[in-house]
């Protein structure tokens, strides 16, 4: 029978802190295992040590024909973004873990705050890109950061979106002798530059008392948004939007297309919802993508657009769960095409038609690439008001468009049926 495998987690203190119980797991062990950091805290270590560099798949091969006793080093808790739950779950049964007190909790001590109530996120490795409606609204967050996702660059970008109610804590070498720590302004932050602190860093986002987030609830007014001037009115209005909304069946983690993105009304409300995907957007007129960018920055919503005439560009964009149709510039077939094929399974096309010739065109391309439609008239009127009395005015009439897959062509998408 192989040996079971220890993953421990040591803190910048090194062998100072670890229990008894987790020295003896160490000095039994034949195989030590770790990075350069952890394994210079056992220079007398008598058995072979591996350096993990590069992926984790060549040393999951190595332990899976281990059959020593190994001892993996790890940084604070394993299975805090960490090689622990890797290990655990590429080697069932195997695995044993040994956690150490994480970087998250002692800089929560280092406040002197609680933490369960805290939105954690990692832009270790990862890019900062969707940040921002993650965390928009969150009075406490916690981030784990890198050499290029620097104290600094952080508060570039939540100054980028406005995010100017935080306070910044930067935690550094937390728990070991060259521990330093303090509270920073963004503006300041963002003036320090890559150097200003050691790569060994959590930061923490406190929002200042007297402060508070902007609250933007679904439905966002039409007048919020930055709009085309003199003619305003190329927005998807919030009453059909929401409809549209809806009808996409949108998750957290939802991948979303916004193609002729105009003022990105659509886009911004999705990735609201979405604050775990990502929304791509695509619109054809430069004027309107200035509009959009702003509009992003305003409702703090970090959507990746681009200055194309749908279809093109399209190709840049990872296959989506939602596909949001606004307009298309005259290439409705090919473009109903090209989203057909890449949408995942279960996904839903929604397109928004103000013509019967649109309509006509969309439900036929629909039929053709195998899709069932549901089709929504929404035939809107607003009050407005006319001297002392109220009366209606209309907006213009628009057909919403929904698609799924019929059922029959595939089983796995949880579409509609023909019948």
């Amino acid at each position: 029978m192989k040996e079971t495998i220890a993953v421990i987690g040591i803190g910048d203190d090194g062998t100072a802190g670890l229990p008894e119980l987790y020295m003896d797991r160490i000095r039994q062990a034949e195989v030590l295992i770790g990075g350069e950091r952890q394994l210079e805290f056992f220079p007398d270590f008598r058995g072979e040590t591996i350096l993990i560099k590069g992926g984790l798949g060549e040393l999951t091969e190595k332990l899976q024909a281990e059959h020593r006793r190994t001892v993996v080093l790890a940084s604070g808790d394993p299975l805090f973004y960490g090689i622990g739950g890797y290990l655990a779950g590429k080697l069932p049964g195997r695995v044993e873990v040994y956690p150490q007190v994480s970087s998250l909790q002692l800089a929560f001590a280092r406040i002197g705050e609680s933490w369960q109530d805290a939105y954690i996120a990692s832009a270790h490795g990862r890019s900062l890109k969707g940040l921002a409606q993650r965390i928009d609204g969150q009075a406490k967050v916690a981030l784990l950061t890198d050499e290029k996702n620097h104290p600094g660059a952080i508060a570039r970008y939540l100054l980028e979106f406005g995010m100017t109610e935080y306070r910044v804590f930067v935690g550094e070498h937390l728990g070991g002798t060259k521990e330093r720590t303090g509270w920073y302004g963004l503006e300041e932050l963002a003036a320090s530059g890559e150097s200003g602190f050691s790569p060994l860093n959590i930061v923490i986002l406190r929002r200042r008392p007297g402060t508070a987030s902007p609250d933007w609830p679904l439905g966002i007014d039409d007048a919020e948004f930055a709009q085309r001037k003199p003619d305003k009115g190329l927005i998807t209005k919030k009453e059909v939007r929401v409809l549209s909304l809806a009808a996409l069946h949108l998750r957290r983690d939802s991948i979303v297309w916004d193609i002729g993105t105009c003022t990105g009304s659509v886009a911004i409300e999705a990735a609201r919802i979405c604050r775990d995907g990502a929304v791509y957007a695509v619109e054809k007129n430069e004027g309107d993508l200035a509009n959009f960018r702003e509009n992003i920055r305003k409702f703090r919503t970090d959507i990746t657009g681009i200055h194309a005439k749908a279809p093109e560009g399209l190709d840049q964009f990872p296959d989506p769960d939602a596909v949001f149709i606004g307009g298309s510039g005259g290439e409705l077939r090919e473009l109903l095409s090209i989203c057909c094929n890449r949408l995942r399974p279960g996904g839903t096309i929604v397109l928004n038609a103000a013509t019967i010739e649109n309509l006509s065109a969309a439900t036929k391309a629909f039929a053709e690439e195998g899709f069932a439609a549901d089709i929504t008239l929404a035939q809107i009127s607003r009050s407005k008001p006319i001297l002392d009395m109220t009366r209606f005015e209309s907006l213009n009439p628009v057909y919403i468009i929904a698609a799924r897959r019929h059922q029959k062509d595939s089983p796995t998408t949880g579409g509609q049926t023909d019948e």
